[in-house]
């Protein structure tokens, strides 16, 4: 079972997610992170929960090495965080994946943190352009 840190929440349905999101005229911001991962705490505590709480972001968090928790898809298929990660071709955390009720990225990935200075502004362009292609 995944022992994510609290701040964000952690689904069993990322089907249920991606309709809550629809329903808010949002994208579904899913973060693909690690138990330990300086970098996700980073993402995690300074930017995505804080718009959470205020309630700027549909926004769920999954451990990409979780082979025995039960998660649905975006698809309605059953599946685990860890094989639903392979599936999305992730291969580093934080990843942030953008999608639509439909199952679709509609932005570009935002993978690691590269430049710490720059990650709100990384973040806000793809969410704009997430949010351009949700409503």
């Amino acid at each position: 079972m995944s022992t994510l840190p609290p701040g964000l929440p952690v689904p069993t349905s990322l089907r249920a997610a991606a309709q809550t999101a629809a329903q808010a005229r949002e994208p579904l911001v899913v973060m693909v992170t690690l138990k330990g991962c300086a970098f996700c705490e980073v993402v995690r505590n300074n930017y995505l929960a804080p718009m959470h709480r205020r309630g700027e972001l549909q926004v769920v968090q999954i451990d990409m090495l979780d082979r025995k928790s039960h998660l649905q898809s975006l698809q309605g298929a059953s599946t685990t965080p860890y094989d639903q990660a392979r599936d999305w071709k992730v291969t580093m955390t934080p990843t942030l994946l953008f999608f639509n009720l439909q199952g679709q990225e509609v932005a570009e990935r935002l993978e690691g943190v590269g430049v710490a200075d720059f990650y709100g502004a990384y973040l806000d362009q793809r969410l704009q352009v997430a949010r351009s292609k949700t409503q």
